[in-house]
């Protein structure tokens, strides 16, 4: 299947029940929920029962877009996007505001969640402890889980706390095709300029509508391997080929809805050669090489914007040089010197847009 033309995993949609839970006020600061315990903050216990109340299973084909974590920018309606913010960035597995009894935190296994200590035990209803762009806190309630055909993936209704509105609310972005996005567990963070770090106890639900969720629905897992080696690069790579951050600064150079055509060096996805209702590669080209930090060459980009404008945004990255022929038709003349062959994984072709 091609990675820009599917829609994502089947999924068993599961709308579980919230298990009962306790909740006592702490001090201002988050602690962390011991066995038994569920941790709140001084906000009165009423403010976690309003949880959860819209919550309803609904799936979705999806497109390529501009979005990295797939949330919305921004609480406040009247302040203009920028989609390098975000409401909601990161989750701190080890910190619960509340949590059903005999859950004392979270842990990450693959692409799904499980309950510490006890992984038997659900984690549907718990509060997690995120923070958003500005590095705010944030707030997260998971309402549903819904597993997939996959044993490692899991798919997740959450809400988080608008402190604007003051009401819980989806912090996913929807769109026509997604109204309503679930969320991914993926571990790690991601910044503003796109860039992915590990750290210990933090992870990101990366909603539906973004390309963090959407490289792994694809095929690009970062937790699996293929042939021994690790897709973590693969996956990155991915995130910034689908929206076409060339020069690996988090800035965006494509439009929602565009189609492309992206295969990789560990043999996951090959190119398209015959024509589908979605595709037609005949009337495609090649666009660029990629790499985890961002295009390794570039034939021309996604909308028509000039070679030289790529040049201007981040200077000293390209130089313009001989054709860089990796087969196939696939040529560039605008290159980087600071990468070798092999950190070559993916390159993709789109429709010229101009």
């Amino acid at each position: 299947m091609k990675a820009f033309t599917k829609s994502l995993l089947t999924s068993v949609c599961l709308l579980l029940t919230p298990p009962v839970l306790a909740a006592h006020r702490t001090p201002s600061t988050a602690s962390r929920a011991r066995p038994g315990i569920a941790v709140a903050s001084m906000m009165p216990v009423d403010h976690y029962a309003r949880r959860c109340q819209g919550q309803s299973p609904q799936r979705g084909t999806h497109v390529q877009g501009t979005l990295l974590w797939g949330t919305k920018q921004t609480w406040d309606p009247e302040q203009q996007a920028d989609e390098q913010r975000s409401v909601l960035t990161v989750i701190d597995s080890d910190v619960l505001r509340v949590a059903p009894v005999g859950v004392s935190g979270v842990r990450l296994e693959e692409g799904r969640l499980t309950a510490l200590p006890d992984a038997s035990r659900g984690i549907v209803g718990t509060v997690l402890q995120g923070t958003d762009s500005e590095g705010n806190p944030v707030e997260v309630a998971i309402c549903a889980a819904e597993p997939t055909d996959d044993p490692s993936v899991e798919w997740y209704r959450i809400e988080a706390w608008n402190p604007m509105a003051q009401e819980w609310e989806n912090p996913c972005q929807g769109d026509r095709l997604v109204p309503v996005p679930r969320a991914l567990p993926v571990g790690g963070t991601w910044d503003s300029s796109g860039a992915h770090w590990n750290a210990p106890g933090k992870l990101t639900l990366a909603c539906e509508t973004g390309v963090i969720s959407k490289c792994a629905a694809w095929g690009y897992k970062p937790w699996a391997e293929r042939d021994g080696k690790s897709l973590a690069d693969l996956h990155q790579a991915c995130t910034r080929m689908a929206r076409a951050d060339y020069c690996g600064n988090g800035q965006s150079h494509t439009l929602d809805g565009t189609v492309v055509d992206a295969y990789d060096s560990f043999g996951l996805q090959s190119r398209v050669m015959q024509a589908t209702a979605s595709w037609d590669p005949a009337l495609a080209s090649f666009e660029a090489a990629w790499a985890p930090d961002g295009a390794t060459c570039l034939a021309r980009t996604r909308y028509g914007q000039s070679l030289e404008s790529i040049l201007r945004e981040c200077p000293g990255r390209f130089h313009k040089g001989p054709p860089v022929d990796f087969g196939g038709e696939d040529r560039c003349s605008v290159q980087r010197d600071d990468v070798s062959p092999e950190m070559v994984l993916l390159r993709n072709r789109s429709y010229d847009g101009r």
